[in-house]
């Protein structure tokens, strides 16, 4: 694919067999605030290299959508403010006009497909909206049909989990609790949703994975994680800063892919900076997951015997 320009370490990784994992940019330029959003980045990157992996940040610069990015790419991403929110339908926008994209989880995905990555770590996926029900995040139909193990803290709290969990089922997205027997709520580690299978390690998910490629099933793993215990939300507290952010966003008219964002704005500052600390904290959490599920998956494909031709 002409457009698709993969930097020399994540290619050389690739081509020997190493464990890659994929990023999101969208959280860079969108989802956090300068300069959290820029030390962020570095910093998952480097905790994915410290548990064996390469980091592969996705983004789309000068029209070129680039699969590992360097450290003035980076800064571009979070300071500039001419950097458009990238789901999967504008990626032939955004490279036919030339521009610069921050990816979302769903042109990640399947960016992170198209370069032959296996797994990819993000904050929380999208979902079914709350009001309205029937605003669904290209993130779940992207899920259903691309095949890379996602890891995550669940789905954004913004969301109606319930009604995501159920989206998930029906499509045939399998979700795993990495040592969880619940789907996270990102700032909360519970939400009372049950998961379909608890894994302990990195192993027992990297060996559901492999099954469903060598199965042949066309949909994402969905592995989740729930945040860090030091840095949980009060359940209360959070449901408060949400029901507050739903009710502003609904006076201001702000719908479609500004809600979110905008929500994510309005609970950092209604609780005071603390839904921003859980948020870097899961960030965090599962980059050291993805990297070293995906060690593992490069383990066991490399122990696989050959299959007869």
């Amino acid at each position: 694919m002409g457009t698709l320009h993969l930097s020399d370490q994540v290619r050389q990784a690739l081509q020997e067999g190493r464990a890659v994992v994929a990023l999101e940019s969208t959280v860079i330029s969108h989802g956090l605030p300068y300069p959290t959003n820029l030390e962020t980045a570095r910093r998952m990157e480097e905790i994915i290299r410290q548990h064996g992996g390469i980091p592969a940040t996705i983004a789309v610069l000068d029209g070129k959508i680039r699969v590992g990015l360097t450290e003035a790419e980076l800064e571009h991403l979070a300071t500039s403010k001419a950097v458009r929110k990238t789901s999967r339908r504008d990626l032939p926008v955004v490279v036919a006009q030339y521009g610069d994209g921050a990816t979302t989880v769903a042109a990640t995905a399947t960016v992170a497909a198209w370069a032959g990555i296996d797994v990819f770590s993000t904050g929380g996926i999208g979902g079914v909206h709350r009001d309205p029900p029937y605003d669904i995040s290209n993130d779940l139909p992207t899920l259903a049909s691309t095949p890379v193990a996602v890891v995550c803290a669940g789905a954004k709290a913004i969301l109606d989990l319930r009604a995501t969990v159920e989206w998930l089922e029906t499509a045939g997205v399998p979700v795993i609790g990495y040592d969880t027997d619940e789907f996270p709520a990102f700032y909360t580690r519970e939400s009372g949703l049950p998961v379909d299978v608890c894994v302990q390690t990195a192993l027992d998910a990297a060996s559901i994975i492999r099954a469903g490629r060598e199965m042949g099933l066309p949909g994402a793993t969905l592995i989740v994680v729930p945040v860090p215990a030091a840095d949980e939300m009060p359940a209360k507290k959070l449901q408060m800063a949400i029901n507050s952010a739903l009710a502003e966003a609904s006076a201001r008219g702000i719908e479609g892919s500004a809600s979110t964002p905008f929500l994510l704005r309005w609970v950092a500052k209604e609780t005071g900076g603390a839904s921003l600390k859980a948020n870097v904290s899961l960030l965090e959490n599962n980059a050291a997951v993805a990297a070293q599920i995906a060690v593992a998956l490069r383990e066991i494909s490399a122990a696989a015997p050959a299959k007869p031709a």
